[in-house]
């Protein structure tokens, strides 16, 4: 019942976007706005048609199956409609300012996450070190997105900006579940380690690919840097399972990431 009533949800405001982008296309003028409100509105129904499915048939496989990829390709298909969004580049300063709002957002959910280790029963140096992981992780997404990146972006359509944070908040959220479990005994050490370094590992690859929008490319140096730690990490951690080893190993990774990109800034960057 509870896939049913998030599908009918999700539904009801894929359609209400819709309908919004339906009333846009009567209200353009210009030929090209036409183009960009129908293939989204067309996108929008298709999610829409395939969610009251997985809603109304939930109890059936078919019907989530139906649900969930209605979902997938319509995350997909904005990135094949480059041919009218070029025509109608965004304010690219707004969107990585939006962007930025939603990671930060993200970031204090992460904080609700690990507030468990912080009551009078549970506040340890390992705490401090699991407060001094997220801030590492936070400081180092701001150093890419707020001091290296080129806001200034002309003739974007920005959906590269949109799609690589998909990575970041797919690697945060794997990193605040993990957090839970590193410390829970009935967990499998393993289970809570992968889902960490697959959070990272996430989380790195969205700030790579913002690369392509820096004043200054980061170098092999940098990149090397960030691979080899976040594996060696991941490596150590499987032997050393237990709690407080893949505390520290963890905080190290991710201070050393963002020691060696503030660095890269701060030599190469204005």
């Amino acid at each position: 019942m509870a896939f049913s009533n998030f599908f009918i949800a999700a539904g009801l405001l894929s359609l209400t976007l819709c309908i919004q982008y339906v009333l846009v296309y009567f209200q353009s003028e210009k030929k090209i706005d036409k183009q960009i409100t129908r293939a989204f509105a067309g996108i929008l129904i298709f999610r829409t048609v395939t969610l009251f499915i997985g809603g109304i048939f939930y109890q059936s496989r078919v019907g989530v199956g139906i649900a969930f990829a209605g979902i997938i390709i319509s995350w997909i298909a904005p990135g094949f409609t480059g041919k009218y969004t070029k025509h109608h580049p965004i304010i690219f300063s707004h969107l990585l300012e939006r962007l930025t709002a939603l990671i930060i957002v993200m970031f204090g959910e992460t904080i609700v996450g690990i507030a468990d280790y912080f009551t009078a029963a549970n506040f340890s140096i390992q705490s401090i070190l699991i407060f001094t992981t997220v801030a590492a992780l936070f400081f180092t997404y701001i150093v890419e997105f707020d001091h290296l990146i080129n806001e200034h972006q002309h003739h974007e359509t920005g959906n590269l900006m949109i799609y690589l944070h998909y990575f970041i908040l797919f690697g945060l959220s794997l990193i605040t579940v993990a957090m839970k479990f590193i410390d829970d005994a009935a967990a499998h050490p393993w289970f809570a380690v992968t889902c960490m370094y697959l959070g990272f590992a996430l989380f790195y690859i969205g700030l790579a690919i913002a690369n392509y929008y820096n004043k200054v490319k980061v170098n092999k140096t940098v990149v090397s840097i960030f691979i080899i730690s976040t594996i060696a990490g991941f490596g150590i951690s499987w032997f050393y399972s237990s709690f407080t080893p893949v505390v520290i190993i963890m905080t190290a990774v991710t201070l050393i990431n963002a020691v060696t990109l503030t660095r890269f800034r701060i030599k190469y960057v204005d």
